[in-house]
């Protein structure tokens, strides 16, 4: 009796560092660090410590996932700028320590995963209502500085692309809730809360966001044409995909300025030439610089590639001010900057790895989640910052862990 108290006593711990984890991730990058030492304490520091490991490495996925950590960490022996590396491998851990504390033959019950959905989903809510309330507050101004690539402000200190990804990731997992958990027929309130995540992602405007969503729509329609034969949604929901953007075009000036933006900053790239403080220009600027790193480097640079990658600006964009400067703006490019070739390709191998592994329920979600973070990593360097970092490892493992809840009541702590 008394061990099954402390495991239970120890899985209690661990539910609770996970919802510290995510609150934190909302209000403070202190709390979020201290939640992920916890959860590291908790899931980490037993006397199993190396059947774990040996776990860590005999699972694919999860040793793939610390590869993203590995290639820049081994960059240590071809790099100049060795506080440039050291910033890449602190912000990077997490892909290393994540997989191993979930590799552990711990587990949570389905109604504690089950209630950090919840918790997730009232997190991100509770942020879309404060970002929506900063919006009605400066609305005519909001709608001015939409024309000028400048968005609504949001949570995560006003990260808006990786804010849109969580609200598409928040309306997936509540997709999942509803599937898996809500009767019909108790169904009214998640559709509204889902109508509203939608809307505040056509109102936000964030490119990752809307894209991720309609990647969402278009595989879930797929899915049930194909997998429950419901041929009659083949007709229906193509026409609704289709008109929720000419909708939110009239309905939203964000989303009708945004677009406007985009148009004016594609006419500039079109004709090749630099404004300043243009979005999409220097995102593609900052593509042709990585690209000419590999190109020169087929090896890699280790950490350098910033520092590679601002030469290119200072030749071939010599107006550019340091502050528009960006790393390449994609992290298959990032991981080729570090390693070549050999980085690019296992950039791809680990972004794959996800897809083949098994999972006892949802699986369609797990492909999907999956799916958008990969796209996500196309066009955007999330695995460069704390919270992309986060969001990544920890929303896939958690997604893993949970779909996997068959041997709850057997969890080894």
């Amino acid at each position: 009796m008394g061990i099954s108290i402390a495991r239970l006593s120890k899985q209690q711990l661990i539910f609770f560092s996970i919802v510290l984890m995510l609150v934190s991730l909302f209000s403070s990058r202190f709390l979020l660090s201290l939640g992920f030492i916890l959860f590291l304490f908790l899931t980490c520091f037993h006397k199993n410590i190396l059947n774990q490991f040996t776990c860590f490495i005999r699972k694919p996925f999860l040793l793939g996932m610390s590869v993203l950590f590995l290639i820049p960490f081994l960059t240590w022996f071809w790099t100049e700028d060795k506080n440039m590396w050291m910033r890449f491998v602190r912000i990077k851990l997490p892909l290393l320590l994540f997989p191993i504390a979930f590799a552990g033959n711990w587990q949570l019950s389905s109604r504690q995963w089950k209630l950090i959905a919840y918790v997730f989903l009232f997190l991100v809510i509770a942020g879309c209502c404060w970002s929506l309330w900063q919006y009605f507050q400066n609305i005519h101004s909001i709608h001015e500085q939409y024309l000028r690539a400048k968005l609504i402000p949001t949570p995560l200190e006003n990260d808006h692309v990786r804010y849109s990804l969580i609200v598409t990731i928040a309306i997936m997992c509540l997709a999942v809730l509803m599937q898996a958990y809500i009767l019909p027929k108790k169904r009214f309130i998640p559709v509204v809360l889902l109508a509203l995540l939608i809307v505040y992602l056509h109102i936000l405007s964030a490119r990752t966001g809307l894209i991720s969503l309609y990647i969402f729509l278009v595989l879930a329609l797929f899915y049930m044409v194909f997998k429950h034969n419901k041929t009659r949604l083949f007709i229906v929901l193509p026409i609704l995909i289709l008109a929720m953007p000419v909708a939110a075009w009239f309905l939203f000036p964000t989303f009708q300025n945004r677009i406007r933006y985009n148009l004016y900053d594609l006419s500039n790239i079109r004709e090749n030439k630099y404004t300043a403080g243009a979005n999409d220009g220097n995102r593609l600027l900052s593509l042709k610089a990585g690209w000419n790193v590999l190109d020169q480097h087929p090896f890699g640079v280790g950490a350098d590639v910033v520092k590679k990658t601002y030469d290119w600006y200072d030749i071939n964009v010599p107006q550019m001010p340091p502050a528009e400067k960006l790393f390449p703006s994609s992290e298959p490019l990032m991981y080729a900057g570090f390693a070549g070739w050999i980085g690019l390709v296992l950039f791809f191998i680990t972004m794959v790895l996800p897809f083949f592994e098994p999972v006892e329920k949802n699986y369609f979600f797990w492909v999907v989640l999956n799916f958008i973070m990969a796209f996500s990593f196309l066009f955007d360097i999330g695995l460069e910052a704390q919270f992309g970092v986060f969001i990544y490892a920890f929303t896939v493992l958690w997604w893993w862990k949970w779909f996997n809840t068959s041997s709850a009541n057997k969890a080894s702590l």
